[in-house]
């Protein structure tokens, strides 16, 4: 939290822009440990709450447009907007609604990962289209029913692919109790998952799995898991980039990566339920 206590606001203020990396899945975690009662300053999330209340502005960000996907960085604005939890409820309104003309016929929010696994950087379309459902409900608007309906029902039928892809669904789905045992497979010897069954453990596909695992009601493997993430969390306070291939160097996968982690750690945490 402190790491990230330092990294969220530092973007904007060093780049005159915002991320979905650190405004984005970082705040995120931020929120949430605010939210589970954590101390988290105020000055730290004040930027970013400005930002998150502006969804109309989110696609004129200043950002690299050769490494910015529009849609998915909405997605990614969007839940931390819901996260954030805020007293007035008219951008979180406003966000959901943004988000309808993005989701496919079939009900999927469509993002490519260039036939790799998702990353914290890219998602893929199972993770995008949970994170958008979600959004949607925290809006608690019955004129999103439709697409709730909709992305239910492209999630129910979806074969995954990918150890991230299990994990969102059973994420999604909680009652798809049959998805377990492939998980409980992957599980590596040292706790973790990695993007496919016998690969190395990676940061965010355990924090997937672990927040599936949680929702699910199967927490057997949590314990063994979290041990995991805490192992590999760095001195500073951040976690190694989960990225596709593995073991390249990005800031955007490093800072959404810690942001996941702190995530599942904060809402698997047997001490804050």
């Amino acid at each position: 939290m402190d790491y990230l206590a330092k990294e969220v606001p530092a973007w904007s203020r060093d780049n005159h822009c915002y991320s979905c990396h650190n405004n984005g899945d970082a705040a995120r975690a931020l929120f949430a440990a605010r939210r589970l009662g954590y101390t988290i300053p105020g000055a730290v999330l004040q930027d970013t709450i400005a930002w998150l209340m502006q969804p109309a502005n989110w696609d004129n960000n200043h950002g690299n447009p050769g490494f910015s996907d529009t849609k998915l960085a909405r997605i990614q604005f969007a839940a931390s907007l819901a996260e954030a939890r805020l007293p007035d409820r008219r951008a979180l309104l406003a966000a959901a609604e943004s988000l309808l003309p993005l989701q496919e016929p079939d009900g999927e929010w469509r993002v490519d990962t260039g036939g790799m696994p998702g990353a914290p950087a890219t998602y893929g379309a199972v993770l995008a289209t949970y994170m958008a459902r979600e959004t949607l409900a925290a809006a608690r608007d019955p004129k999103f029913a439709s697409a709730i309906g909709r992305a239910n029902q492209w999630l129910g039928a979806v074969r995954p692919a990918n150890v991230l892809e299990t994990a969102a669904i059973l994420l999604a789905l909680p009652d798809r109790k049959d998805l377990v045992p492939a998980l409980r497979a992957a599980q590596t010897s040292d706790g973790g998952w990695g993007p496919l069954p016998h690969a190395p453990a990676e940061a965010f596909d355990t924090a997937m799995v672990l927040l599936a695992l949680k929702a699910s009601g199967e927490t057997s493997l949590i314990e063994r898991g979290r041990a995991f993430l805490i192992s590999i969390q760095q001195p500073g306070g951040g976690w190694p980039e989960t990225t596709r291939p593995a073991g390249q160097i990005s800031y955007a996968e490093h800072i959404s990566t810690s942001g996941w982690a702190l995530y599942a750690l904060l809402l698997t945490d047997p001490k804050r339920q």
